[in-house]
């Protein structure tokens, strides 16, 4: 890494600037690190630095979907993924072109909350482009997590709602979800 300076001789690292921008707040509850952490990354040292575009759809994900939820809940909403890379993506087997490779998605749970009533909720008072009810069972109403994402560009929001669930074969399907989950 290399150093860079602006007027009065000062100089700064861009070590210093990546540890700053990551330390970026996106909202009142959530931070740029939360939204880029992996540990697939961190095993195979790949680099999950989103690009300022990318940081900028994250920031409206986490302004518009994920803090209403964490006000309305009142409870941590835990992101286990978000941003990728795309060297993530393809380190993890997941399409370059998701939603997640462009700062636009993010899978969360809150523990002790059961993931249809978040979903039910989310569903009826938020505009968001995707929401998938992942590995969801209703004898387990703590199972799986939820995928959500929202388009920057408002009008390519559709809230489509889908349950993903693995087949006989082991094959992870979508089904549209209508009505509550």
């Amino acid at each position: 890494m290399g150093s860079f300076g602006y007027g009065g001789g000062r100089r700064f690292s861009t070590v210093g600037l990546l540890i700053s921008n990551r330390l970026m707040q996106l909202s009142k509850n959530f931070n740029l690190v939360e939204l880029t952490k992996s540990q697939t990354a961190e095993r195979k040292g790949i680099a999950n630095d989103p690009s300022p575009d990318h940081q900028e759809n994250l920031r409206l994900l986490c302004e518009r979907v994920l803090q209403p939820i964490r006000d309305h809940f009142n409870h941590v909403v835990s992101v286990s993924s978000g941003y990728r890379s795309s060297a993530l993506c393809a380190a993890i087997g997941s399409s370059i072109d998701s939603q997640h490779a462009k700062g636009m998605a993010a899978d969360f749970e809150i523990y002790g909350t059961p993931n249809n009533e978040v979903f039910n909720w989310v569903k009826e008072n938020l505009m968001y482009d995707q929401m998938i009810l992942e590995f969801w069972n209703e004898d387990e109403p703590n199972s799986g997590w939820l995928h959500v994402s929202y388009n920057p560009d408002s009008a390519e929001n559709i809230k489509e709602n889908l349950r993903a669930f693995k087949n006989e074969d082991n094959i992870t399907k979508y089904q549209p979800l209508l009505g509550d989950a």
